[in-house]
C-alpha cells in the first residue's frame, strides 16, 4: 500500500468516527419553578436520549420518562423521535382536571343561575329589551 492509500484510509476512518453535534433545548416548568437547559448532542439523538443527557430528571422528581407527554416546539412528539438542530423538547405535566368536564360544569352552572340559555348556550334573550325589533 502506498503512502497516499494509507492517508486516504485514515481520513475515511476519521470521517466515519466523527459525528455531527446539534444544539437542542429541554424545558419543563411548574407554577413556581421553570427550567430551560441547552445541550449539545450527537446528530441522530432521540427525544428520550436528549432528556437523559440534559439531566433535567435530576432537577424535577415528578418527571417520569415514558409517562409524561413530550413535544417539540409545541407539537406532540414520541420519545423515539429523532431530533434536529435547534429543536426544543417540552416535557408536559399531567392535567389536574379534564378541560371538557370543567367547561361542561361551568356551562351547567350558568344555565342554573339563569346566565345562559339552555337551548343556544348563549345569554338568554329578553323580549322587549333595547335593540329588539
Amino acid at each position: 500500500m502506498s503512502e497516499k492509500d494509507v492517508e486516504a484510509t485514515k481520513s475515511e476512518a476519521d470521517e466515519a468516527a466523527y459525528v455531527e453535534q446539534i444544539q437542542i433545548e429541554v424545558v419543563y416548568g411548574l407554577s413556581h419553578k421553570q427550567e430551560l437547559i441547552t445541550v449539545m448532542v450527537d446528530e441522530g439523538t432521540t427525544v428520550e436520549q436528549a432528556i437523559i443527557a440534559s439531566g433535567i430528571t435530576e432537577l424535577f422528581d415528578d418527571i417520569e420518562l415514558g409517562k409524561n407527554k413530550v413535544g417539540i416546539w409545541n407539537r406532540a412528539a414520541k420519545y423515539t423521535d429523532v431530533l434536529a438542530d435547534l429543536d426544543r423538547i417540552e416535557i408536559y405535566r399531567p392535567l389536574i382536571a379534564d378541560p371538557k368536564e370543567v367547561r361542561k360544569r361551568r356551562a351547567e352552572k350558568a344555565v342554573e343561575e339563569g346566565r345562559a340559555n339552555k337551548v343556544t348556550g348563549g345569554r338568554p334573550v329578553k323580549l322587549g329589551a333595547k335593540g329588539d325589533k
